[in-house]
């Protein structure tokens, strides 16, 4: 049973919901994602992008199912631990730590990159670190003060990129988008299969860490009906936020002088509206807050699996702790950080097979993810055979249909990413066994029974 000394304030509506599940994500559609355009070309990376989106509207309405049925801070880990035990909930659980601390640190470093542009003598990294203390600080303050600024900050960057692609109307043109849209070539090859694998972790970054709501269910007003609302109504604007910005973007001009930035929207703007124009300018400093959103929302996803990890014994239980004035994780949001602010400065080691700081932590994060939707959407097949008997507010539409398409495609994903990234796989491949192993060894897991340990009367 939760104690009151672990005890998170429950006070998020599903409009808070819905802004941390677009806010967790919503920096993938300003930076990130056009360099799948590098691997595939536009019509390539069109294909990459429909199948990575299908995937995530079959396994976010699927996961939904589990969110609701067990609405604790673990979330992915907490489903594996009722489905598989301490292993399964290990592998889950530091998975989804590793997507989620190590994808703050390249959105601090795009929140930097941007600072520099207006304020050349800024480092970007000490930028990056100045934004880490503010959103800790922020999120330590207080669940319903953190989402509600989380909530303001996603409403702008929604409106911001529905104010770009308005701008950049009166230049759309199908043939600019099509021309060498099959990785430089005008028809499809072989060359071009290969390169719409290669493009996946960039469609991935479409919806990176959607999942993060699912952290913040301890915290949630009526959890049963609020999460729903909140992933479906997410998802759904996340996908047409990604194929609006995609299209409208690269049918402005030559889509290749975006393929390699990391600030294709104000480059694609600044060719239909000029350098001097006010909206490009708003566009530039605007562009902030969709960074802000995602960084500020992931900061409160790692801290909430930091704490859930701690809370049963696969971490130092000092971790589990939550501020008594605040009622916030404040010592799992302070450790997250130092993880993160050590990767900022450290690119010779984290940037890896040749790739840049940024494309390297991305990779990271995404071998995290997937390998958490394998074991989630297991976990989903696994607890309706276990558990028939089990609460569930809200079952997975289209089962096993649904459920079964989105364990197979984040499986294939997983494949290709392992075949172009092997060696940032065995780095993560290497600090999963570590990990688990150490976990298992040292830790002191929490007994599995039927009965969640989460108490929705605190």
């Amino acid at each position: 049973m939760t104690t009151p000394s672990t005890a998170l304030d429950k006070s998020l509506n599903a409009f808070h919901l819905w802004g941390i599940a677009v806010g967790l994500v919503i920096s993938g559609e300003y930076f990130g994602w056009s360099y799948g355009w590098a691997q595939a070309g536009t019509l390539g990376f069109l294909v990459t992008t429909v199948a990575v989106a299908a995937m995530y509207v079959a396994f976010i309405f699927s996961f939904t199912e589990l969110t609701t049925a067990i609405p604790q801070a673990g979330g992915p880990f907490a489903y594996a631990l009722r489905a598989f035990g301490p292993t399964g909930a290990a592998i889950a659980g530091y998975a989804t730590l590793i997507e989620f601390v190590f994808a703050p640190p390249a959105i601090a470093l795009a929140i930097g990159a941007y600072l520099n542009v207006q304020f050349p003598g800024l480092d970007p990294k000490h930028a990056a670190l100045g934004a880490y203390l503010v959103f800790m600080g922020l999120n330590i303050v207080g669940v319903h003060i953190a989402a509600t600024f989380e909530l303001v900050v996603t409403v702008l960057a929604v409106a911001e990129l529905l104010v770009f692609m308005g701008v950049v109307a009166p230049a759309f043109s199908v043939s600019n988008f099509i021309v060498g849209g099959w990785a430089g070539q005008d028809s499809f090859s072989l060359g071009a299969l290969g390169g719409i694998f290669a493009a996946i972790p960039f469609a991935i970054w479409f919806f990176l860490a959607i999942e993060g709501v699912a952290m913040a269910a301890e915290e949630a007003k009526d959890p049963k009906r609020t999460i729903p609302i909140a992933y479906i109504s997410g998802v759904l604007t996340l996908t047409a936020l990604a194929f609006g910005v995609m299209l409208f973007a690269g049918a402005t001009g030559d889509w290749k002088s975006l393929s390699d930035l990391n600030d294709p929207l104000p480059q694609a703007m600044k060719r239909v509206v000029g350098e001097s124009s006010g909206w490009l300018h708003m566009l530039v400093w605007l562009g902030l807050f969709g960074l802000v959103a995602s960084f500020h929302g992931i900061i409160m996803g790692y801290a909430r699996q930091i704490f859930a990890l701690a809370r049963a014994g696969f971490l130092p239980g000092v971790f589990a702790q939550v501020h008594p004035r605040f009622r916030t994780p404040h010592r799992a949001t302070l450790a997250g950080g130092v993880v993160g602010i050590a990767a900022i400065y450290s690119d010779s080691l984290v940037s890896v097979a040749g790739q840049s700081l940024t494309a390297s932590i991305v990779t990271m994060a995404v071998f995290g993810a997937l390998t958490m939707y394998v074991v989630s959407m297991l976990a989903l097949f696994r607890l309706r055979r276990s558990e028939p008997g089990l609460a569930r507010p809200y079952r997975a539409p289209l089962y096993p249909v649904a459920p079964g398409f989105a364990l197979v495609m984040a499986g294939i994903c997983l494949v290709a990413l392992i075949v172009y990234n092997p060696l940032i796989f065995a780095i993560f491949a290497a600090i999963m066994v570590v990990a688990v192993v150490l976990a298992r060894i040292v830790g002191k897991p929490a007994a599995v029974g039927p009965v969640s340990t989460f108490d929705p009367a605190i």
